[in-house]
Formats: structure tokens, C-alpha cells, sequence
């Protein structure tokens, strides 16, 4: 589904076949969830292939590895051009991204004393939540903001978006909402919530939320078309 024989991925400072790829079975990332990754679109376009905000995203990658304490190099600069020719080198326009930053093999609970850049790519022509409207508010809650460092993209905190999402799908729904500590909206299991009333956008204030690059997107479209938005508890 995500790769063949034919696909190349980006690891380690190396264009590789996707199936010759092998990381360390003893890596913290893989033991404590202790990576921090991004999930970016590229479109076909009339000017060829774009990347959906590349430099937002790598840079907010770098911020997560920042702020979790990973010794990471790679600039914002690098990353995009690595992923244009990756794309090239896939013969992918419409495709999803996945860059991972990964640790060496520590089993103290540490900071990472090494770091691997990955970055994946594969074939997407749909969208998320496409066609799909039926949606539960779950009984997991987002995680606490005082525990985690909630603004970063690490992976370890997807557990609770897997467990939200999967009881959703198991009762016949196809996404959850999922609820901070105080019982306010906070985001489905993988992406940011608006709600349109009376004319006007509201979205979840910032406080256990990840404060996603398309939800600043809307405010800069809602800011060019006069389109009144709030940030807020509800």
C-alpha cells in the first residue's frame, strides 16, 4: 500500500530502495514512542509539483526535535529540496510525506544522543475525512497538557489518537471528537475542528490542542475574505 519494490525513500543521508531500508531494533524511538515526524500533501499543479506549506511543516519539525530534546541538523532549506527530488525520483505529484526524526539506541530514559532523518512518500489522491460525516465524541480524552508537551508532533502521543479513532470505527462512526480534561472540544483523533454558526468560524482555542498549519491556513483565507473566525473554549 505505501511502497514497492520500486520505491526510494530518504534515510540517514541516503536515497535508498524503500525495502533495503533497516533501523535498529533497539532505537529509543521504537521502544518509547520518542520521535517526532509531520504529514504533508503535495499537489499536481499547473506549475508542477507544490508542496502544501513545506517550509511551515519542516520547520515545525525542527521546533518538535527542539523542544523534545533531539539533536537534529537537518535545515529547513535541505529538507524541501530532499523532498522535491524525492518526489521526482517517485514519479509523485499527489502524494503524502512523511518525515521522521528517530533516535539511537539508548534504553535510559534520556535525551536522544543521535538522531536519523527519514522521509517517506506514497501515492494519496484523497482527502481526509472524504465523504465521511458520522462522527462520536470518544471516551479518550486529549492528553494533558501539564504531562506532554502537546505543540509538538511526537509519536508517541498518536496512541491516544489510535485508541480514539479505532472506538469510534468500532461503534460505526468514522472519526472521534475527542475532549480536553475540561470536557471542551479539542480535535478529532487527527486534525484540528471548526464549526461555522451564524456566518462565523469558531475553532478550539490553543491550551491541549496541536495547533496545526492548515488551521492557520483557514485564518489567513478567513482574513482575505472577510470571513469573521474566534478562537475559544466550548
Amino acid at each position: 500500500m505505501y511502497y514497492n519494490d520500486d520505491s526510494v525513500l530518504f534515510f540517514d543521508g541516503e536515497y535508498m530502495k524503500a525495502k533495503e531500508a533497516k533501523t535498529d531494533l533497539y532505537g529509543q524511538s521504537l521502544h518509547y514512542g520518542y520521535a517526532v515526524f509531520e504529514g504533508i500533501k503535495s499537489y499536481k499543479t499547473a506549475n508542477g509539483t507544490k508542496i502544501f506549506k513545506a517550509e511551515e511543516h519542516y520547520d515545525r519539525l525542527r521546533k518538535s526535535a527542539e523542544t523534545m530534546m533531539m539533536p537534529f541538523d537537518y535545515s529547513t532549506e535541505e529538507m524541501v529540496e530532499i523532498t522535491y527530488k524525492l518526489l521526482e525520483q517517485n514519479n509523485l505529484s499527489n502524494a503524502y510525506i512523511r518525515p521522521l526524526v528517530i533516535c539511537s539506541p539508548n534504553m535510559s530514559l534520556s535525551k536522544g544522543q543521535k538522531s536519523y532523518l527519514v522521509i517517506e512518500v506514497w501515492n494519496w489522491d484523497n482527502g481526509y475525512m472524504a465523504n465521511k460525516m458520522r462522527i462520536m465524541t470518544s471516551s479518550f480524552e486529549r492528553p494533558n497538557p501539564k504531562a506532554f508537551k502537546v505543540e509538538a508532533k511526537v509519536s508517541g502521543h498518536y496512541v491516544n489518537s489510535i485508541l480514539a479513532c479505532q472506538e469510534a470505527k468500532d461503534k460505526g462512526f468514522d472519526e472521534a471528537l475527542v475532549l480536553d480534561a475540561d470536557g471542551n472540544v479539542a480535535e478529532s483523533s487527527g486534525a484540528n475542528i471548526f464549526f461555522e454558526k451564524g456566518g462565523k468560524l469558531f475553532t478550539p482555542a490553543k491550551g491541549s490542542i496541536l495547533p496545526g498549519i492548515t488551521r492557520a491556513t483557514v485564518f489567513e483565507i478567513c482574513n482575505q475574505l472577510g470571513i469573521p473566525y474566534e478562537e475559544k473554549f466550548f
